[in-house]
């Protein structure tokens, strides 16, 4: 029999734990899916990858999923399934800063004509929030878009960053307040 501390592979449950690890994983998924990809999309800022960095997490979490269980001691695992998606990402920079990129691999979709001025004003507003973030330091950029596109609260961003409440908080006022200036800037131009 296994202990508390160590991960026993899915296929190596019995019939029945495996039908209801299954079912609770399969729960996870739908609740979580809207999430993962969103932060990965935020961070990568391209879909394909953004699908397959949110497939891979999902695969890696359900590899450990049941300890994640044991463990959690009923705290939510959102943060530890965007802590995944976040380490995805990082090996995913990693990874594309060893190999070049092509210019086809920068180049933005065609956006689709619209006639609503408001919505071009919108539009133009969030390229350049997204400019913007890029502007930011890694721990900002995440910790706002944990907290603005996720919508997690400051406790579920400081466990998913392993920081304390107090240091998060923090990181997000000082995060908000850098991205207010940057966009101060571009507006002055």
């Amino acid at each position: 029999m296994s202990g508390p501390e160590e991960n026993v592979e899915p296929a190596e449950l019995a019939p029945a734990a495996k039908a209801e690890l299954d079912r609770a994983f399969e729960d996870f998924y739908r609740a979580h899916l809207r999430d993962v990809y969103s932060y990965a999309y935020y961070k990568i800022g391209n879909h394909h990858d953004a699908e397959d960095l949110t497939e891979q997490a999902f695969l890696q979490a359900y590899r450990h999923f049941d300890r994640a269980r044991r463990e959690s001691h009923g705290r939510p695992l959102r943060p530890w399934l965007i802590r995944i998606a976040h380490n995805l990402a990082s090996n995913y920079y990693r990874d594309r800063s060893r190999r070049p990129q092509s210019p086809l691999d920068e180049s933005a979709p065609i956006a689709a004509r619209h006639d609503t001025v408001a919505i071009a004003e919108g539009r133009e507003e969030l390229r350049q929030v997204m400019a913007n973030l890029e502007h930011l330091s890694d721990d900002r950029r995440e910790a706002l878009i944990m907290r603005f596109a996720l919508g997690m609260d400051n406790r579920e961003i400081a466990r998913a960053l392993g920081r304390s409440d107090g240091a998060t908080k923090v990181l997000i006022h000082r995060a908000i307040k850098q991205l207010q200036e940057e966009m101060s800037d571009d507006r002055a131009e």
